[in-house]
């Protein structure tokens, strides 16, 4: 295991054995400040060339995935992840013109419905990984902080690998997701204001107690977990790449994970190109793509209906920045009530009701076919990361509920 990855920090550049640093880079992280995004967040990166000459290049992708892709994780065996059905979720292939407001648009849509994961979000994928990775490592409580997606996903992984979970929360987490951690048999601990606050309680409490602690991005290897979906898009479409894909933003750890699957196929010299990835967010809550022309991050308050998108400091801005940077990225907001409106149509046409932070990233694609920014005959994907059962507070006011009949005469047709 000594030698399979190393690290390197995004910020200065340092490298460090895997067994030197946990978190952050230890001369950054002094650097910190609250009201800024982290420096010092670090990058896994592994002996790529070992890897390209262990197989056959036409053979390469094939064994990868029959190890669960684990010469490309920081395991010691793939039978260290749950035996929960994590990841492999579905890639569904629909036409623009299936949907009544792309009529008269020419283009495929590829929905990664991620929320089919055991506690139906793409959260599965880090907490499945940081979970493996405790458990190989004898680290049995495991602490995040989450606005409920991460934090019921790391209670339903530990609870299969019997493990410890602790989940800091902010007071208005949504109920459908406070009650998945408590089910889980997960300690909860609400925190007296919002996201920002109850991250930075959960690392004092990590420092204190001893805990390991899965913080998106603050733990490398969430990004590690997240980054496995680019694989399977890449898989399910026989080994190719899509023109775009469009992915809702808050913190940047799942866009994040998304270019680094990509960026491990590019040095394995399984692909020639980065795909054009598009990060969505709501208008309000677009601290991390509002600041990404500017020398200076300034934060401002958020306050939207996507909640598990709604970030005041986003904790892996820099890593995002950098990657929207060297790969040409793209980025644009859309509203709540675009938001909404994206959740509506998607379910309507297709079966899939997903909350809305994954909706945002819908919302993203029909701003894009209003603006004619997406081509003819291209392959756009649309990460859809959690289920809409998760959060049906925010959906009361786009559906009508109508009341009881006593007999079909008064049914209305």
């Amino acid at each position: 295991m000594k030698d399979k990855y190393y690290f390197q920090c995004i910020n200065c550049g340092t490298e460090y054995n895997a067994s030197e640093v946990t978190y952050l880079c230890p001369d950054c992280e002094t650097k910190n400040k609250s009201d800024q995004p982290p420096v010092g967040i670090l990058k896994t990166l592994y002996n790529y060339e070992k890897i390209r000459t262990r197989y056959k290049r036409n053979k390469l992708f094939d064994k990868l995935k029959e190890k669960e892709y684990c010469d490309l994780l920081p395991l010691r065996s793939e039978r260290s992840l749950s035996w929960l059905k994590v990841g492999k979720t579905p890639l569904y292939w629909r036409n623009s013109s299936d949907f009544e407001i792309l009529k008269k648009n020419h283009f495929s849509i590829l929905l990664k419905d991620d929320s089919q994961n055991p506690t139906f979000s793409l959260k599965d994928r880090a907490s499945d990984l940081v979970s493996a990775y405790g458990r190989e490592n004898g680290l049995n409580t495991i602490v995040t902080a989450s606005t409920g997606n991460a934090g019921s996903s790391l209670a339903g992984l530990c609870a299969a690998q019997k493990q410890q979970a602790i989940i800091f929360v902010p007071q208005a987490a949504p109920k459908a997701k406070l009650t998945q951690i408590c089910m889980y048999g997960a300690r909860i601990i609400p925190v007296d204001r919002n996201y920002d606050d109850a991250f930075e309680l959960s690392i004092a409490a990590t420092k204190r107690f001893g805990w390991y602690n899965r913080n998106t991005a603050y733990n490398p290897f969430t990004i590690e977990g997240k980054k496995i979906v680019a694989f399977e898009i890449f898989q399910q479409m026989k080994q190719k790449i899509p023109d775009r894909i469009f992915v809702p933003v808050g913190d940047g750890c799942i866009i994040s994970g998304i270019y680094k699957g990509f960026e491990d196929l590019l040095k394995l010299n399984l692909i020639d190109q980065i795909p054009n990835i598009v990060a969505v967010q709501s208008e309000k809550s677009d601290n991390l793509v509002r600041n990404l022309t500017q020398t200076a991050f300034v934060s401002k308050p958020c306050s939207t209906v996507a909640d598990s998108i709604s970030v005041d400091v986003p904790r892996n801005y820099w890593m995002t920045r950098n990657y929207l940077e060297k790969y040409q990225g793209e980025s644009i907001t859309v509203s709540d009530k675009e938001i909404l409106a994206a959740s509506r149509e998607l379910s309507n046409n297709t079966g899939i009701f997903t909350e809305p932070a994954s909706a945002a990233s819908f919302a993203g694609l029909l701003k894009y076919a209003e603006q004619n920014r997406i081509a003819e005959n291209s392959l756009n994907v649309v990460l859809l990361t959690g289920s809409g059962l998760k959060d049906l507070n925010s959906v009361q006011n786009i559906i009508k509920i109508p009341g009881p009949i006593k007999n079909l005469d008064q049914l209305e047709l």
